[in-house]
């Protein structure tokens, strides 16, 4: 695993219903950009040092924005599908 400083680090879930964890890299602390990283976590601002396991990929920015335009680009379609009718919700 190689990461610099912007790339971003996404620590997947243990259980279907656990969600991932991401988190900025903002230093490295290996010349070959190998770990530890110091990360900044998107859920809660919290900067720690990390040594990711095997449930770990590390995301380049353009990576991680074309991941958020993907899962943008579905929540906008899924709320296309669902509409109002007679005070129920239905999925066309």
């Amino acid at each position: 695993m190689h990461a610099q400083p912007g790339d971003w680090l996404v620590v997947k879930g243990p259980w279907v219903d656990v969600p991932e964890q991401r988190g900025l890299i903002l230093e490295v602390r290996s010349a070959d950009g190998g770990p530890p990283y110091v990360v900044r976590w998107t859920h809660d601002d919290h900067v720690s040092t990390v040594f990711p396991g095997p449930d770990a990929i590390v995301l380049t920015a353009e990576e991680e924005q074309a991941e958020e335009n993907r899962a943008r680009t579905r929540f906008d379609r899924v709320q296309r599908l669902i509409h109002e009718e007679d005070g129920h919700a239905r999925v066309r």
